[in-house]
């Protein structure tokens, strides 16, 4: 269903593919096929050119009413962004696309500036209309770039940009499209700047300030990976600042998770499935970016109320509320991913990786029990995020520990090396041999006084590796692996 003239899935309307995208990424890492790295760098490629791409303020639109990414409805979802900022970045991992590391930069800046809130998460959207009118904020006419540009500048804008009288939307007004980038990128820049700057003058779509602890699971993970890969300490700063609202306001005692929060103050609603593996997905990229064990404490603490109140011991499935939740005349059990991964891909991916992390064999069998349905699945546009864990399986998932000071420059040149790796769903530690609370850096040792690498399977390791070219080559897909 890969249209190769547009990009994307299938007919209009177009939603983001993400979690399919980042299954494909997985795949070509895996196995070398090209078509998979196609379909995903023509797909990313078409929505970031076309309308559902904010051309002035970067961030998603929820989908395209067209095949061709041109009109979008409006409203701009945080687990959107969250999810298309980590296929981008995991793009850019792949291939060094200067448009992909665009996107990544643009949709980060979207998070922190348009729905980071004042306690330090993540709103959950902006709504498509201003005003009661989809779009108002963001469509524009000749005469309108006209007005805020110069004759000049505003014809040069809107043959750039695709706005015309006719108009691509409602009334004449244009979506802003930007379909090859510029020859003059300063001229552009300033001219972006300019039509911003008009563009916040106008009436602005509210906002939903309603923090979702999954939402802002994807928001963290994606934003901590992405500040390690650019070395924009920032965005781990925000990455953290999110998790710790969720710690303070969502997490209680007993490893429980309330759903949503507003103002600094916890909902009534109780957490489901999804929102425990999204948000335990969160801490275990914090706890691999940042080294803290407490990331890696409150996983467990997470997982061990899913294996308590959300899986059946006897069968091994998984139900997206728990035992103790309102009784229903069927228990909800929904395996599929849709707009955001199901919570049983999303609790399977977290079981996967806290077992790389860990050594839990009893966590890895959880994982495995909840792909198996999937694995057979005969529509996997909608297993995106199960095929992509079950990928991360097949690989492994590897587990790389780095043991070595922080201040020596080798130990930063292997911890570059394995943070870049495609190899699917890979782990990472970084720090001192035998380090307290990281199981992966246990027995390891430095050689010769040098800081090394180890590449695992399951804790059982390659010979360990001093210099980055050999790591590189040890996580090449085609490596045989123990």
């Amino acid at each position: 269903s890969y249209d190769a003239r547009h990009g994307g899935f299938g007919g209009a309307p177009k939603f983001p593919p993400s979690m399919v995208l980042e299954f494909l990424l997985r795949h070509h890492a895996h196995t070398g096929d090209r078509q998979s790295l196609a379909m995903v760098q023509g797909t990313c490629d078409a929505m970031a050119r076309g309308g559902m791409y904010d051309q002035l303020a970067g961030g998603f639109a929820r989908y395209s009413v067209d095949a061709d990414w041109i009109v979008p409805h409006f409203e701009k979802m945080l687990y959107d962004n969250a999810l298309l900022l980590r296929v981008y970045l995991h793009l850019w991992r792949a291939t060094e696309a200067p448009l992909a590391a665009r996107v990544v930069r643009e949709t980060v800046r979207f998070l922190l500036v348009d729905l980071r809130t004042d306690e330090g998460g993540f709103a959950s959207a902006l709504d498509a209309d201003t005003d009661g009118q989809e779009g108002l904020t963001y469509v524009w006419t000749p005469a309108e770039l006209v007005e805020a540009l110069g004759e000049e500048d505003g014809a040069w804008a809107a043959q750039l940009l695709a706005v015309s009288a006719a108009g691509s939307f409602e009334n004449g007004a244009s979506v802003l499209q930007l379909r090859a980038d510029p020859a003059d990128p300063d001229r552009w820049a300033g001219v972006r700047g300019r039509l911003a700057a008009q563009r916040c003058l106008r009436a602005q779509p509210a906002r939903d300030d309603k923090v979702v602890a999954a939402w802002n699971g994807l928001a963290i993970a994606a934003l901590a990976e992405a500040g390690a890969m650019f070395a924009e300490s920032d965005w781990v700063d925000a990455a953290l600042a999110a998790a710790d609202l969720l710690v303070s306001i969502h997490l209680e005692g007993d490893g429980r998770l309330r759903r949503v929060s507003r103002a600094g103050r916890a909902g009534e609603p109780a957490g489901v499935l999804e929102d425990y593996g999204s948000v335990a997905e969160a801490f275990l990229v914090l706890h691999q970016v940042t080294g803290r064990t407490d990331w890696l404490e409150r996983t467990g603490s997470l997982l061990g109320a899913v294996l308590r109140h959300f899986h059946d011991a006897g069968t091994g499935d998984f139900f997206d509320t728990a035992d103790d939740a309102e009784a229903l005349v069927v228990r909800p059990q929904d395996p599929t991913d849709n707009v955001t991964p199901s919570g049983r891909s999303a609790v399977a991916g977290a079981l996967l990786t806290y077992a790389a992390l860990t050594g839990s064999d009893g966590h890895r069998a959880a994982a495995e029990v909840a792909l198996a349905p999937v694995m057979a699945t005969e529509h996997p546009r909608f297993a995106g995020w199960a095929l992509a864990v079950g990928q991360a399986w097949l690989d492994g998932p590897r587990e790389v520990a780095v043991v070595g000071a922080a201040a020596d420059p080798s130990t930063e040149a292997l911890r570059r090396v394995a943070l870049l790796s495609t190899a699917p769903g890979s782990v990472l530690v970084v720090g001192e041999p035998d380090a307290p609370g990281v199981p992966l850096l246990a027995g390891r040792r430095l050689v010769e006084g040098r800081p090394a690498a180890y590449v695992c399977r399951r804790f059982t390791c390659l010979a360990p590796v001093t210099s980055p070219q050999a790591l590189a080559t040890e996580l090449s897909a085609h490596v045989a692996l123990l």
